[in-house]
This record gives structure tokens, C-alpha cells and sequence, in this order.
């Protein structure tokens, strides 16, 4: 049970296994883009180019659902990404239960942004950890883990990335120790749990009067989606990539004091940040020299809404 691409090598990795996949559940595909084109899940079209049948229920209650479920009888459910709560019944079904591939060192971030939450809070490092799921959130015994370091250079895109690789792997060696009766779960402590909301658009309206340390990891967290963003005049201005600058200079929070030759340098609550890739509305995504060869930018403009 997957979705999104974040679930794609790990079910990927189930098929060139030992074990047999036989069938995906997936959430229903949905129009999307500008021309609202109907696309399918990512998770059902290596589904469908491996020939595994596919289900995809509005409802994970649905009686012909659940039926179909019960005369498949699998000996375990890998739940991964999946984004659908899943009910007792499914839960209870597999000989083996349903175990799901979560990307956080549980039970720090639970919930639906541990990836992102973890560069946006300043985290050294985060990883994977496989569970066996149970009515809560996130909160099931654990099973396997593996860490990993969060480099300065890392954005929500590069950590999704290796994190979903590092899943799959961990995945495939949960369920050979599950096979092997060699596996140890062990309960959460839920007074060390956090939780890691889903991201919503306005997370990303950067509030200038933070430090700015915080701001360079909000616009590393949010890249590239949902994108940490400004206001320049009256227009949306996209944040891709920023430095903090140790030079002091005078200014107020969201003021322009600087323009170089790869960026140019905003006044934050504490420090500076050195803007090096961004989009202003209705147009591409462009390192910071390009834009100001395009833009006459003055220092002095005062940058988010007024």
C-alpha cells in the first residue's frame, strides 16, 4: 500500500525480492495540472508495468474491498506513504501484520512531514524506521532503523530521495528477520514523540524578523514543495536557495542591503541571508545573478507584505 514516489523503490525492491507482490493498493488517481488531466499514481504505474493487479478504494471500508483483501489472504501488508488511515479489520488481516516503512527515527516525528520537519528544526540527522502499525498514528512497536546524517547542503527534494532508497533496503531486511522469527519490536516511549504536520503553503511566508539561520533551513525544508516564499512589491517571490551572511549590516528585518554579483543580501532578525536562487511570479526558477540582470533591484526595498 503506497502512493507517491517516495514509495516507488520500495516496492520496487519487493518485486526484484524473493517475495511475491500480489497486489497494490494505491490511493485514486485525480486529475491534475492545468489541463486537470487524470494521471495515475506513481506507485500504480510500476504496478501496472509488472503486472500486479491494482485496487484503488475511495474507502478502505468498502465491503468488495475488503472482500478482495480477505480472499488474497496475504501473509503481510507493507504499508508505505500510503496517505489512508486504515481500519481493524484491515489491520488484523495478514499472518504477519501490516508493517509500514516511516521516515523518521520514531517516535521523534510522527505524522505526514517527518522528512521536511527535520531539516526545518535544525535535525543533525533523521532516518528510517519500520513498524508494525496499529490504530494510532505512527505510533506501533518498532522494529528496524537506520540513521541518517542531514547535510548542510540537503533540501526536502535530496533528503526524500535518500531516504526512500535507504527504506526500501531496510524494508527488505525487516521482512527477512519477520520470516526468520528473528525480529524484536519495541514500544515507543510517546513523552519523546513529536509530531510533524502536514505541510501547508503558508509554512513557507517568511517571517523576516527570524533569525537568519532559520529562514536558510525553512527555504531548505520547503524545497520544492510547498517553497518557502516572500513578497517583492506586490508579487509572490520564491526563496529556492539562500547562505547566511556574517557580515553586520544596518537595516531593517526584510530590507535589501546588499546586491552582489551572485545574489543579493536581506536583513533578518538576527544576521543576514544571502539569496542565491529564486522565482518571481509568472516566471522561471533562476540562480540570483540571472534574476538581477533581468530585474532592477535597489538596495533599501523592503522585501514581504506591508
Amino acid at each position: 500500500m503506497g502512493t507517491p514516489d517516495f514509495s516507488v523503490p520500495t516496492l520496487q525492491e519487493l518485486i526484484n525480492s524473493e517475495h511475491e507482490v500480489v497486489a497494490v493498493v494505491t490511493k485514486p488517481d485525480k486529475p491534475k495540472g492545468r489541463g486537470n488531466k487524470v494521471l495515475s499514481t506513481p506507485v500504480k504505474e510500476v504496478a501496472i508495468g509488472n503486472d500486479i493487479q491494482v485496487y484503488q478504494p475511495q474507502k478502505l471500508s468498502e465491503k468488495d474491498f475488503v472482500e478482495a483483501m480477505e480472499e488474497i489472504n496475504p501473509d503481510v501488508i507493507v504499508v508505505i506513504a500510503f496517505g489512508k488511515i486504515l481500519p481493524k479489520r484491515i489491520l488484523n488481516l495478514p499472518k504477519h501484520g501490516c508493517i509500514n516503512v516511516h521516515a523518521s527515527l520514531l517516535p521523534k516525528y510522527r505524522g505526514a512531514g517527518p522528512i521536511q520537519w527535520s531539516i526545518i528544526n535544525g535535525e543533525a540527522e533523521t532516518g528510517i524506521t519500520t513498524m508494525y502499525m496499529d490504530v494510532g498514528i505512527d505510533t506501533g512497536d518498532m522494529l528496524l532503523k537506520e540513521t541518517v546524517k542531514i547535510e548542510d547542503t540537503d533540501t526536502g527534494g535530496s533528503l526524500h530521495d535518500k531516504l526512500s532508497n535507504v527504506g526500501a533496503k531496510l524494508l527488505i531486511k525487516t521482512l527477512k528477520e519477520v520470516q526468520n522469527n528473528t525480529i524484536i519490536r519495541v514500544k515507543q516511549n510517546s513523552d519523546e514523540s513529536t509530531y510533524a504536520p502536514m505541510l501547508e503553503k503558508s509554512l513557507g511566508n517568511i517571517n523576516w524578523e527570524n533569525e537568519a539561520y532559520k529562514i536558510e533551513l525553512l527555504v531548505r525544508g520547503l524545497n520544492p514543495w510547498p517553497s518557502a516564499y516572500t513578497y517583492l512589491g506586490n508579487k509572490i517571490l520564491k526563496i529556492w536557495a539562500g547562505k547566511v551572511v556574517d557580515h553586520s549590516y544596518e537595516g531593517k528585518p526584510g530590507e535589501i542591503v546588499d546586491i552582489q554579483k551572485d545574489g543579493f543580501i536581506v536583513k533578518c532578525g538576527k544576521q543576514c541571508i544571502l539569496l542565491k536562487e529564486v522565482q518571481l511570479q509568472g516566471k522561471k526558477r533562476m540562480s540570483a545573478d540571472a534574476f538581477l540582470r533581468g530585474y532592477k533591484l535597489e538596495v533599501g526595498e523592503i522585501l514581504g507584505r506591508r
